[in-house]
């Protein structure tokens, strides 16, 4: 699943649309994955390779020279394999992907600088496609007087589109109820500055 560029222009639009009824900002981003989880494949390939010898010590009458060939190589081949981008992510148990993809989202909000803004009204939409993880992460000026249930309630519209790979229709609908938040919160004072991008920021 990717973005398209058109998807990509919408969402900066709605961004957009979106700010001139608040002084809030809101900054979405876009992770192919929240971690590489290099350190799967080599777990997993290395607890095959050391279940190997018994398997041949059960099976065969192969010397400890050969056992020992075959165990590097059962290693090397599973290693290998598994780092196959379709089988590493696999490989990884939902709840630490889930919990890699929080800690990005929060590494986002900070290096993004959604926590800098004036009246510490941002929010930053965050989605990781490996993962397939959306979370909205809300500044203290705004996350004090909104519910968290309202900002699940976007988050669980994008995740619907997620699954039918509208990703675009995912964040403009997320944009437009933060949107509506924001302005409820924090109306547009008419002339305060666009204190973050409006694009779409693609990692």
């Amino acid at each position: 699943m990717s973005i398209k560029k058109q998807d990509a222009e919408r969402i900066a639009a709605a961004v957009e649309t979106a700010e001139r009824r608040t002084t809030g900002e809101i900054v979405c981003v876009l992770a192919r994955s929240s971690s590489h989880y290099g350190h799967a494949p080599l777990l997993w390939a290395a607890a095959l390779a050391l279940s190997t010898p018994a398997l041949l010590l059960a099976l065969t009458q192969l010397s400890a020279q050969a056992t020992y060939l075959i165990q590097i190589g059962v290693f090397f081949a599973a290693a290998g394999l598994m780092s196959l981008p379709v089988l590493r992510y696999a490989l990884v148990p939902r709840a630490a992907k889930r919990a890699r993809a929080h800690r990005a989202a929060l590494e986002q909000f900070f290096a993004r600088r959604v926590s800098r803004t004036r009246d510490r009204n941002g929010v930053l939409i965050y989605v990781s496609l490996a993962e397939r993880y959306a979370r909205i992460v809300a500044d203290d000026g705004i996350a004090a007087k909104v519910d968290q249930d309202v900002w699940q309630s976007a988050v669980d519209a994008l995740v619907a589109c997620m699954r039918q790979r509208r990703v675009g229709d995912g964040f403009v609908t997320a944009i437009e109820s933060c949107g509506a938040v924001l302005a409820a919160h924090f109306p547009s004072d008419g002339g305060g500055p666009n204190e973050l991008p409006n694009k779409l920021i693609v990692l």
